[in-house]
């Protein structure tokens, strides 16, 4: 496939116009001034077009589709006992699977094209990702808040077969993470041998850490004084390659652990908003060299997966929280949703237009009235672009979504099998 004649963001994250960009198989494999020579199949007119990297959620528990507005206006703990626990409870591989499709298509609609997923079921997630031509990280999250042995856990064992069984399926689309779903959801038994087992497998870290003022603080009563960091740090849980969720209220001393571990934060700015969990101080973290990703948490806590929007949020929250206007510049945003995202995931050979890296893109309008004047076309992408200009979400070469169509997802199937799944459950309750 060859963009011709099309503005793009390059590998420094600068704006080139004019541009010739050639797709060859799952690679991006010409990017320059001149029209290259050949046949390369579909042409795709540039004018009045972006193409740009496709963006990478960095912290998701996609089937929970299922419950976007079943539990508003509550604070978390209220929400997940009185909510979500309770409807989780009733879930099975059928709901989990359409759930997650319809994340999937939520996802590429807003330019979404992998995800680090925290949940179970994970036979049903990953036939639902590796359908819809997505792709994604999909850990399955260990709790144990009965302290119970850790190899008698299903979920340990769960875990393990998911890493033998899918790390690197679809070519290498699906990633198998290992996950410690909290603190307050286990015991200290289990954060060693779930350390252990990422260790054992050589898998990404995938936890939740200082959501919440009530869990960092609780945590610190547990433990002599320690906090979430230096508790999981004790247990080896940051020792590997790790990404730790939220870190809203993480102190000094927990971000320089951070830093040395060289654990990655996801940044989940909307979610913690509409949960009243607090701001991550992404942009102390960033000045202090701890890499930092952007996720969207679950669409039952957000309730959207409009990634332009996450990232204009998480610009604009890291502003109010050092009250600087000057922190966190567009070009910072754009690396967090982007290379920041696609790095948080081990996927090294994504997250930016280069040659010989593959081919994860999407196109945005910019025949739009939000999009003009362009004084800076880079500050318009993070704080004047819609996810409704997004046109076209490519994933490893392949179109997947073009103007409201997508080209492996039956989207009126998707709702109504999404919406049946829900109503069963509902009716259990």
């Amino acid at each position: 496939m060859l963009f011709k004649e099309i503005t793009i963001l390059d590998k420094d994250l600068e704006i080139q116009r004019d541009m010739y960009v050639v797709v060859k198989g799952t690679e991006i494999s010409y990017i320059g001034k001149e029209r290259p020579e050949g046949d390369f199949g579909r042409e795709y007119d540039g004018k009045n077009r972006l193409l740009m990297p496709a963006f990478y959620n960095a912290h998701a528990h996609s089937p929970m589709a299922l419950m976007r507005g079943y539990g508003e206006n509550l604070a978390l703990q209220d929400w997940l006992n009185s909510r979500i626990f309770p409807f989780e409870d009733k879930l099975d591989g059928n709901a989990v699977y359409w759930g997650t499709m319809l994340c999937m298509a939520e996802s590429l609609r807003f330019g979404i094209v992998s995800s680090s997923d925290m949940y179970y079921f994970v036979p049903d997630m990953v036939r639902a990702v590796v359908e819809s031509g997505a792709k994604a990280n999909i850990s399955r999250a260990i709790a144990n808040p009965m302290g119970m042995p850790f190899d008698s856990l299903p979920s340990v064992k769960e875990a393990r077969d998911a890493v033998r069984q899918f790390n690197g399926y679809a070519d290498g689309r699906i990633i198998t993470d290992t996950s410690l779903h909290a603190e307050y959801t286990s015991n200290e038994e289990t954060a060693r041998g779930t350390a252990a087992l990422a260790k054992e497998t050589g898998t990404i870290m995938h936890i939740h850490v200082s959501e919440t003022q009530l869990e960092h603080e609780e945590c610190k009563k547990r433990h002599d004084g320690m906090t979430p960091v230096q508790y999981f740090e004790r247990c080896g849980l940051l020792d590997g390659p790790a990404l730790a969720a939220h870190c809203v209220w993480c102190e000094d001393d927990d971000l320089a652990i951070l830093k040395e571990k060289g654990t990655v934060v996801a940044s989940n700015p909307m979610s913690n908003l509409k949960l009243a969990s607090g701001i991550c101080p992404a942009a102390k973290m960033m000045d202090l060299g701890i890499s930092v990703a952007i996720g969207t948490d679950s669409v039952s806590s957000n309730n959207s997966l409009n990634f332009l929007e996450e990232m204009k949020t998480f610009a604009a929250l890291a502003k109010v929280k050092e009250m600087n206007p000057t922190v966190i510049t567009p070009k910072e945003a754009v690396y967090a949703a982007t290379m920041g995202g696609a790095m948080a995931q081990g996927r090294t050979d994504c997250g930016m237009l280069a040659e010989g890296n593959k081919a994860d893109l999407i196109v945005m309008r910019l025949d739009v009235p939000n999009m003009h004047p362009v004084h800076n076309l880079l500050n318009n992408i993070v704080y004047a672009a819609s996810g409704n200009d997004i046109v076209l979400t490519m994933a490893d070469g392949r179109v997947l979504y073009e103007n409201g169509e997508y080209t492996y997802i039956d989207i009126e199937k998707t709702i109504y099998e999404t919406q049946a799944a829900t109503d069963k459950i509902l009716q259990l309750l």
